[in-house]
């Protein structure tokens, strides 16, 4: 049985931990497959969106503690010894429209992938928690991305306490996008994913790397990277379609290319 089940259908792409009976914990198996999957939805032409969600009454209950290569996959070393550097959640460069989908608790390494979806739609029975200061260990990952997602104070509460938030806190900070009743979360999830396929995925791509790379920039760098991102895009089949569709007053059949 695989540990993160992958299904495309329509161009949406949905990613399941799938270790329920483990609370869906992160050990090396399901690293691995983890990684696999977000590799596959980053090199297939058919994936548009990728959804994010979970098997079982828990999203993630984070690392897995008695097996640290949860942590790292398939490189050499321990939890202690070397960070997570191959996955989507530590900075995987991916520019399609990524979706969280969460319910229950989302606990460190569950919640620094949350982070890097461009959408968390979370149950009103979602938690989320950064533990690990609570056992003596550091947050890294999720201590360089909260605070770019929310404002200081409220990255603090969650990193340096330990302590869970209710759904409705992470919405108030704005860690959470959209609130809903646990039994319209997956629908919820799958509309907006639809939704998004609406638009030209290849003009997505390109306007969330400016957005993304930009944030480091100075202005006129940003400018000028932004203007080549356009001729770049400028140049595929999807903007004549587009324009081609606008001029006959219907919808445009996007192909990504």
């Amino acid at each position: 049985m695989s540990l993160v089940t992958f299904e495309c259908k329509d161009h949406v792409a949905t990613i399941t931990l799938n270790r329920p009976e483990a609370r869906n914990a992160i050990n090396g198996a399901l690293r691995d497959d983890l990684n696999a999957a977000w590799n596959r939805f980053r090199d297939d032409e058919d994936a548009w969106v990728g959804i994010l969600t979970a098997n079982g009454e828990v999203f993630c209950a984070g690392g897995d503690l008695k097996d640290g290569q949860g942590s790292v996959g398939t490189f050499a070393g321990t939890f202690w010894e070397k960070p997570t550097i191959n996955s989507f959640e530590s900075g995987m460069e991916l520019f399609k429209p990524t979706i969280a989908a969460v319910h229950g608790p989302c606990i460190g390494y569950g919640l620094t992938g949350v982070l890097f979806c461009d959408f968390v739609i979370a149950s009103t029975e979602a938690t989320f928690s950064f533990p690990e200061v609570s056992i003596g260990v550091p947050t890294i990952v999720g201590a360089i991305r909260l605070p770019q997602r929310v404002r200081w104070a409220d990255a603090m509460e969650l990193l340096l306490t330990g302590k869970p938030i209710s759904a409705e806190r992470a919405k108030e900070i704005g860690l959470v996008w959209k609130l809903v009743e646990p039994a319209d979360l997956q629908a919820e999830a799958q509309a907006w994913a639809r939704t998004l396929t609406e638009a030209a995925p290849l003009a997505q791509r390109a306007t969330k790397e400016v957005a993304w790379r930009t944030q480091n920039m100075g202005w006129i760098e940003s400018v000028r990277f932004g203007e080549t991102m356009r001729k770049v895009a400028a140049a595929t089949e999807d903007v004549a379609e587009g324009l081609l569709a606008w001029r006959e007053r219907r919808k445009p059949k996007w192909r990504g290319r």
